[in-house]
């Protein structure tokens, strides 16, 4: 055998050495990421509320409670799909009942919400029905929380009174109960060492600004719940680290 072509073979079954240990060393950095994605914590969201919480008339993607998420992700806070128990038109009873019959794809929950109210108010409700049913909730939700009062979030009532869908309604009063609501819910929240946002004043912007609301004229757009989405995100961030 000439040097020539020993020197020829030598270099082709170092090329096919290479390839192998090049092909071996990606599919091991590969398994390495897949693996690295895997073992990433991920964290557990319930959500409890009325079609506010479902995002009535908006994707599912940009209902606040998939968007604050995906914000979280982010920030290398990784939750997994939020579990949510929400239907349009819930008062305080229909959510109860609800959760009593629900089945919990989880024992505890790192971070649970609950957004409750609006429809006692529309039906005329008294706040003192809804001071004892949103008690009983609040309770609920802290023992869904592995009984950690400071990962639940109590959510403020939005005002639908700047709505098209209000539009002839007496404004000013449906602003004053809805407020009369939030009032018994923040003081609740206080009494059971809650975390609390308010984002009714961000929901009255929607009087001036139609590009928050949905295409059905009374719920939110995936705009308005891309702020709530921020403002809850920050507050979860802080709950957690």
């Amino acid at each position: 055998m000439s040097f020539h072509y020993k020197l020829i073979q030598d270099f082709i079954l170092f090329g096919i050495f290479a390839s192998v240990f090049s092909f071996h060393h990606k599919n091991l950095n590969l398994e390495k990421q897949l693996n690295e994605i895997a073992s990433k914590p991920s964290f557990s969201y319930l959500a409890l509320g009325d079609s506010y919480t479902i995002g009535e008339s908006v994707k599912e993607a940009e209902t606040y409670t998939l968007q604050t998420v995906k914000l979280l992700g982010e920030t290398s806070l990784y939750f997994s799909k939020p579990e949510v128990i929400a239907r349009t038109g819930w008062t305080t009873a229909d959510l109860q009942k609800a959760i009593d019959k629900h089945h919990f794809q989880n024992i505890r929950y790192k971070i649970v919400t609950l957004l409750i109210g609006v429809n006692n108010q529309y039906q005329g409700r008294s706040t003192i029905e809804y001071t004892e049913q949103f008690k009983a909730l609040l309770t609920k939700s802290i023992q869904l929380a592995g009984g950690n009062p400071s990962h639940v979030i109590v959510i403020s009532i939005p005002d639908y009174g700047v709505t098209p869908f209000a539009e002839s309604s007496p404004k000013e009063k449906i602003a004053k109960v809805i407020d009369s609501f939030n009032l018994v819910n923040y003081q609740i929240s206080q009494q059971y060492k809650t975390k609390y946002l308010d984002i009714t004043p961000e929901t009255r912007k929607a009087a001036n600004d139609h590009s928050l609301l949905a295409s059905d004229g009374l719920h939110y757009s995936g705009k308005e719940y891309a702020i709530w989405a921020q403002q809850l995100s920050v507050l979860i961030k802080k709950i957690i680290r």
